[in-house]
């Protein structure tokens, strides 16, 4: 089975180290990190992943930002990205979607629902 490869973006430490746990556990992804906007841009290109899960409040570059960046970059731009954030206002869900991701969570992170939306966009069948 090929792994697929997923980027995620947070500049929180514990965050990453918690949804890396919860990619881990299903064995069927390949787990790549950025801690900012511009490292995130530089590692979709370079490393090529089939998904991207994005914070939106980090320094120098939201989120929304890096969504608009890699949509305009012709080896970035059919991405996924889920958009993770504390940010759950309807205005914020809003600019997330403008911006060009293809799904929204909030945080506290749910597993079993970043597992499913991860499974509904990269075509996954049952987790473990």
């Amino acid at each position: 089975m090929d792994l697929k490869k997923i980027l995620i973006v947070d500049d929180s430490d514990v965050i990453l180290m918690m949804e890396r746990m919860i990619l881990q556990k299903t064995g069927m992804y390949e787990l790549v990190s950025a801690k900012s906007g511009p490292e995130a841009i530089e590692k979709a290109e370079t490393e090529k992943p089939d998904l991207i899960l994005l914070d939106v409040v980090m320094p120098g570059m939201t989120g929304f930002e890096v969504c608009q960046e890699l949509r305009a970059i012709d080896s970035t731009k059919d991405i996924p990205v889920i958009i993770v954030t504390t940010r759950g206002e309807a205005e914020n869900v809003e600019n997330g979607y403008a911006s060009g991701c293809n799904d929204y969570v909030t945080k506290p992170i749910n597993g079993g629902e970043l597992l499913a939306k991860l499974e509904s966009i990269l075509g996954e069948g049952q987790r473990p």
